[in-house]
């Protein structure tokens, strides 16, 4: 049987945007479907992701360029690639050899506090929306990598309130990853359907404010909602040495532990290959370094080992890999 695994959050588009701006063509093809295929992965979200050089002027000039080499991508693919919207996307996906690409906000600078703008990103494809990266935009602040100097922390301000409640009639999953505390607790009051972190672990286990307490991923599980496990090293453990797959496997059985393992996907956020020096500086947290645990997608069999190895049957990692968030889509989508 053919694998279907699903990645729900990778910086694709910021990667393919750099390399076509500088002539290349057919980019996903050449340098990520092997890699995709290699894993069995079959569907990736992939994140519309800005970076700070570019704010606030360029933001949506950057994420519709990148919506756009989406599109030219598909068409110079022929058959290998398909632009997914909704969950009957998906099950036609199933048919076909074709790797399937679904879009998210991470963070809505482009949208600035222009609401409409909404619309326009909805129809171009993106589902998901994550409110924001970490650092402050119009809808609310993020959580920061390390403590920084700062004045009083917000939550959604008001058009934050106005966007998430406009996002969930469009019929878009709202993605609380990199959004802080205050913030979170406003997604819980302003929503009213599962919602999800895509690229996120257990604060319990490592102490980041990018990852989630136990209350939080319990008002996940509680909304019927899903949480990515990141593979970036600071997210994983508290030290280089041990930041490794056993580690990361860990959150997987922390999640399953307090809400259930239909609660848990994979989000890898898979990115030190491809990073910006002005990138870098916003990972290096107390002179660590940065690396992916998961370190491409055929790692996924060393994911999928060190699950069997701690008591995880076939049915969960396949709930994990693949249909934990397929269901979801087809509640939401």
């Amino acid at each position: 049987m053919q694998k279907f695994n699903v990645d729900i959050h990778f910086d694709l588009l910021m990667f393919v945007e750099e390399r076509r701006r500088k002539g290349r063509k057919n980019v996903i093809f050449e340098d990520f479907i092997p890699s995709f295929r290699e894993g069995g992965f079959r569907l990736i979200v992939s994140s519309l992701y800005i970076d700070d050089i570019f704010l606030p002027e360029m933001a949506l000039r950057k994420c519709l360029d990148q919506i756009s080499c989406l599109y030219q991508e598909i068409q110079e693919s022929g058959e290998e690639l398909k632009l997914i919207k909704s969950y009957s996307d998906i099950e036609a996906l199933r048919d076909t050899n074709q790797i399937g690409i679904m879009l998210a906000f991470e963070g809505v600078e482009p949208l600035y506090d222009d609401l409409n703008l909404l619309d326009i990103f909805y129809e171009l494809g993106v589902r998901i929306l994550g409110i924001n990266w970490s650092r402050r935009n119009y809808a609310a602040d993020g959580s920061f990598f390390t403590s920084k100097r700062e004045g009083k922390k917000g939550g959604l301000t008001p058009f934050g309130v106005a966007l998430v409640e406009k996002a969930e009639k469009l019929g878009m999953i709202i993605d609380v990853s990199h959004l802080n505390d205050e913030g979170f607790d406003d997604v819980v009051q302003f929503t009213q359907n599962p919602f999800i972190a895509t690229h996120s672990n257990s604060r319990t286990l490592v102490g980041s404010m990018r990852n989630l307490t136990d209350d939080q991923i319990r008002i996940i599980g509680k909304r019927g909602g899903l949480i990515g496990i990141n593979s970036a090293n600071k997210f994983v453990s508290n030290h280089d040495d041990t930041s490794n797959i056993a580690a990361y496997v860990d959150h997987i059985l922390k999640i399953k532990e307090l809400i259930g393992i239909d609660h848990v996907a994979l989000g890898f956020d898979i990115c030190d290959f491809g990073m910006t020096e002005e990138f870098k500086k916003h990972m290096t947290v107390e002179g660590r370094s940065f690396f992916n645990v998961v370190r491409g997608y055929q790692d996924v069999n060393r994911v999928e080992k060190e699950l069997i190895n701690r008591g995880v049957s076939t049915e969960e990692i396949q709930q994990v890999f693949s249909e934990n968030f397929i269901n979801l889509v087809k509640k939401s989508l």
